[in-house]
């Protein structure tokens, strides 16, 4: 039987035992029905997973027992950064889970011209508060022990804009460039651009060639927005990553 994976929200390095959150509490011993002594393994963000015992089960908490520790580093050598405008319904929840399984580091959610999601600002919080749960339950299926972070809601401008040594990229079906045909990928990683269902504006596809972008070709068909985000990751991850 597989030891469950359980992400602890503070930092474990050093402790003997520990009472688990609120939602581990909730997964542990109302989903999972897992008893006192059986085993588990916490991970806290820091590339390391910590072997733990259930010393105590009760309706609103549950302590374990911390008893080894080990670092366990399950990081793509490829950084990538997806920029993804804001999709419909669960596609986005979807591009968000599969997306860190496949490595991605940080995932920042965009407003487009053509983005057909409203939401307010109170709404706006929820959906990330939402959406790094996902992440974190993704970690913790796929064996990641670092959480990815989910960034605020900005605009496409504002995160074009942004200053770092990353590879920018726009996924754009008339590009010259394939993935296999871009001349250097830097060690700081790809920065990666996905619109949304209607695409790019003119204007915005303008802006992002004189941020920097390089516009790169995935295939002949034209991809749905939550799969041209998750073909292009996958195709990096083989091509300069760690995946094959």
């Amino acid at each position: 039987m597989r030891i469950p994976r359980i992400y602890h929200p503070e930092p474990l390095n050093g402790q003997k035992q520990c009472q688990l959150s609120e939602d581990a509490t909730n997964h542990v011993g109302r989903v999972l029905r897992m008893r006192e002594d059986d085993e588990l393994i916490l991970f806290d963000g820091s590339n390391h997973i910590f072997h733990a015992r259930i010393q105590h089960i009760s309706k609103k908490q549950i302590e374990v027992a911390i008893f080894h520790q080990e670092q366990d580093d399950r990081e793509s050598p490829l950084p990538i950064h997806l920029g993804q405008v804001i999709s419909r319904g669960d596609r986005m929840e979807f591009t968000i889970q599969k997306s860190v399984e496949l490595g991605v580091t940080t995932i920042t959610p965009l407003w487009s011209e053509r983005c057909g999601v409203k939401l307010d600002g109170e709404r706006q919080d929820k959906k990330i508060q939402q959406w790094q749960k996902i992440a974190i339950s993704a970690c913790e299926q796929c064996g990641r022990n670092v959480i990815p972070e989910i960034r605020p809601m900005m605009k496409l401008t504002t995160w074009c804009q942004e200053q770092d040594e990353m590879l920018k990229l726009n996924l754009h079906p008339r590009a010259k460039y394939s993935l296999k045909s871009l001349p250097h990928v830097p060690s700081a990683g790809v920065r990666l651009l996905i619109g949304s269902e209607g695409g790019l504006s003119p204007e915005e596809i303008a802006m992002t060639e004189q941020q920097g972008f390089t516009e790169v070709l995935l295939g002949k068909r034209i991809l749905r927005t939550e799969t041209a985000s998750l073909a292009t990751i996958s195709a990096l991850q083989l091509l300069y990553g760690d995946l094959g």
